[in-house]
């Protein structure tokens, strides 16, 4: 299972995911540029360069049973690197896609707080919850984060998907009951981005009910995988970041 994180995020929101896998799921996470480990390169703010970038990284996990799973912003991500998987390799089968955060494509919501300031673009991470107040408070912190959380806007909100088939592979849409960014109309919409089967499940909590909720999320993700991969035992599930 590869993970992608939302905007201003990195693979280290993923980081305990592993002590909720059962040992068949091994675990990898995306590390967007400009971030953690990744700090010295240059940020990526165009969809389709990172979309491209990641699924060359994937390449050599296309022998393996695999689903993607992004949040928010990252929700996007994994459907192009989908998109992308499914156009390079006409017979290959993943088990699932999963979007949790997210409008639809079709169904997304217009943005352009990457043109404004950056006061604007702290108040959306605030009042997300997004990331630690003594961060934004900070004035060190802040001038490291803002150039990320900038770079992952423009992407985000200059999206514009691309016409193209519907995927094969399976998609399960994941909601905060509470979540302001997302609709449950809006959730049901992605199931018009398969020609396989559709789930919704939602969960108690706001945007980042993935934190709140972890346990309860990763046991739901692992459910519906487990069937799938109970004979294709994985070497770990303790954790890896794609670059």
């Amino acid at each position: 299972m590869v993970c992608f994180a939302h905007a201003g995020g990195a693979a280290s929101a993923f980081r305990t995911w592993h002590r909720h896998l059962p040992e068949e799921i091994e675990l990898h996470a995306v590390q967007y540029p400009g971030r953690q480990d990744r700090f010295e390169e240059s940020h990526v703010d165009d969809m389709d360069a990172m979309a491209e970038a990641i699924t060359a990284a994937l390449r050599p996990l296309r022998d393996r049973p695999l689903a993607l799973l992004g949040h928010s912003m990252g929700a996007a991500v994994a459907y192009e690197v989908m998109r992308r998987l499914e156009s390079e390799a006409p017979n290959l089968t993943c088990e699932r896609l999963f979007v949790s955060g997210r409008p639809a494509p079709e169904v997304q919501r217009p943005g352009a707080l990457h043109r404004g300031d950056d006061d604007g673009l702290i108040e959306d991470v605030r009042r997300l919850g997004a990331i630690a107040p003594e961060t934004l408070a900070d004035p060190t912190l802040r001038g490291l984060f803002i150039p990320t959380l900038r770079a992952d806007y423009r992407l985000i909100e200059r999206y514009s998907p691309s016409p193209g088939p519907a995927l094969r592979t399976p998609v399960t849409a994941l909601i905060g009951e509470e979540d302001p960014e997302v609709t449950r109309e809006e959730a049901l919409a992605w199931s018009r981005t398969t020609s396989g089967s559709f789930a919704l499940r939602d969960f108690p909590g706001d945007h980042f009910y993935l934190t709140t909720q972890e346990p309860q999320v990763v046991d739901a993700v692992a459910a519906t995988l487990t069937p799938a991969v109970s004979h294709h035992p994985s070497e770990s599930s303790d954790g890896r970041f794609l670059r």
